[in-house]
Formats: structure tokens, C-alpha cells, sequence
């Protein structure tokens, strides 16, 4: 794993305790000696720090079947032509960037080497996450599943057949907690614009929600159906339901996810 962030530390953490997902130790690059110590003492992992070595990277991607890039989307091609030497034919190399397309790395890995990518988001933390993965061209079947089995340690997993593909992965799933959040935001303060304290207003909110989500996860049936169960007839939530359609909820949510797939283009094109 070339950079352990935020997302790249939880794909690490579910690999930890997955048995059977690695044949040996993961090796993992930081960019600092202090983001080193959190792996003192952990045999299961080892940890290079490019500031006490300017080869960290390439020792870490050194024999290994998959590397994982977790770093920033302008980060991806120089990480790239840096480690593509120490890059052995067979490796699968897992960009989990937005909007770099595996054309591109493709051309600055040797002959053999498969680019793939994988759209993961914040509930992986949880090992409840949900990650899109596309195998790339030159990737087979054995190479989506050994992608596929690395990201189901950390929650769902849904392989699709076009790159574009992962642009809407990102805009639905990926993107999709900041969405939950923002509810989460509206609805809290207009809880507390009714009077309830903020603590109140937090804890009426999160409980809801929370629990909503994990009905929702434990049914057989389908959203539409139960909203429908919670909405009786000329009752309040109706009341409710119906503001919100009316103020063009499906059609907001619908510019809100292609103003998310736009700007995975523009990033691609390197705007």
C-alpha cells in the first residue's frame, strides 16, 4: 500500500483481520516517521517512511502480486513512473483516485503489469463500506476477483464492466455519506428551530437515521416500500413527504450526481 490515508488505512485495517487475504506481511509507505509508529510491534505489517527513505516506495511495491495506491489524484502519475521499475509483470496495481483513468497509468507501468480501479467510501472504517471496482483492460477474471476479495474485507463490493462506470460509483456511493450528512445537518436544525436543545436535536437525529439505515439493511423490501409503511394516509409524515416532493427531490438528487460525475470528467481532462 503506497500512502496509508484515511481510506487506504481502512482497506488496511480490514485486510488485518481478514484471515487468508495475504499470503505475508503488507507492506505499507507514510510519508512521515510519525505516521510510522502506529505499526511499531505489528509483524502483520511493514511500514517505509519516505522521509527517512527516499526509496520507501519502491522497496514496499518490491515482489508484490497487488499494490494499492492510495494516494491524491495528481499524486497517481508520479507515484506511478517512480515505482514502475521495481513493478514485476503479473502485479495488479489499485488506483482508488477519482478520475484518473487506467489508460493513462497504464502507459507508465512495464508490459504485464495490470492497472485496475476500485471506488471505496468512509464505511469501510466499519467494514461496512461499499466499493466499485473496475478490473481494466488488461486485467482477468482471477485478477477482478483477487481486486475484489481485497475490498470485500471492508464491506460490499460491486464489479462493473466500463470504466465510466466508476464515476457513478463515486457519485452515489463514494460521495454518498457527505449526502447522509448533509440530511443529517438540515434535519438537525430544523429540530432545533422547533426548540429541542442541540444535544436533544443530535440524538432525535442520529438515533433516526441510524436506526432507519439498519432497517433498511435488515429488510427484504425495498425503500419505496417502507416509506410506504410509514406513511399513512392523510397522516403527518404524509404531510411531510409531500413538501419535500415538491420541492423537486428526485430532480435535485439527479443534478447533484451529475455535477458529481462532471466533475470526475473535468479531473480526468486535468481541469
Amino acid at each position: 500500500m503506497v500512502g496509508v490515508g484515511s481510506m487506504s488505512g481502512a482497506i488496511l485495517s480490514g485486510l488485518l483481520v481478514s484471515e487468508g487475504s495475504s499470503d505475508g506481511p503488507i507492506a505499507v509507505t507514510t510519508r512521515s516517521r510519525a505516521s510510522l509508529e502506529q505499526f511499531s510491534g505489528d509483524d502483520r505489517v511493514v511500514a517505509y517512511a519516505q522521509e527517512d527513505d527516499s526509496e520507501a516506495n519502491r522497496r514496499a511495491v518490491a515482489n508484490a502480486d497487488v499494490v494499492v495506491l492510495g494516494v491524491k489524484p495528481w499524486m497517481v502519475h508520479d507515484v506511478l513512473g517512480e515505482l514502475s521499475s521495481a513493478l514485476n509483470p503479473g502485479t495488479i496495481v489499485v488506483s482508488v483516485a477519482a478520475g484518473v483513468l487506467t489508460e493513462g497509468m497504464q502507459e507508465l507501468v512495464p508490459d504485464g503489469v495490470i492497472v485496475s480501479r476500485a471506488m471505496p467510501n468512509t464505511p469501510s472504517h466499519l467494514g461496512r463500506g461499499v466499493t466499485g471496482v473496475y478490473g481494466g483492460p488488461a486485467a482477468s477474471e482471477a485478477d477482478v476477483e483477487r481486486v475484489r476479495s481485497i475490498f470485500a474485507t471492508v464491506g460490499d463490493v460491486i464489479v462493473v464492466e466500463r470504466e465510466s462506470q466508476i464515476d457513478d460509483v463515486a457519485a452515489v456511493s463514494g460521495s454518498g455519506p457527505a449526502y447522509v450528512y448533509l440530511f443529517a445537518e438540515a434535519m438537525t436544525g430544523a429540530a432545533e428551530r422547533l426548540g429541542f436543545t442541540a444535544d436533544e436535536a443530535r440524538r432525535l437525529v442520529q438515533g433516526t437515521i441510524s436506526g432507519a439505515a439498519e432497517l433498511m439493511r435488515q429488510s427484504d423490501d425495498d425503500p419505496t416500500e417502507l416509506r410506504r409503511r410509514v406513511t399513512s394516509p392523510k397522516g403527518t409524515t404524509e404531510q411531510a413527504i409531500l413538501v419535500l416532493e415538491q420541492g423537486g427531490w428526485d430532480e435535485l438528487f439527479d443534478r447533484a450526481l451529475a455535477a458529481n460525475v462532471r466533475r470526475s470528467q473535468e479531473i480526468a481532462a486535468g481541469e
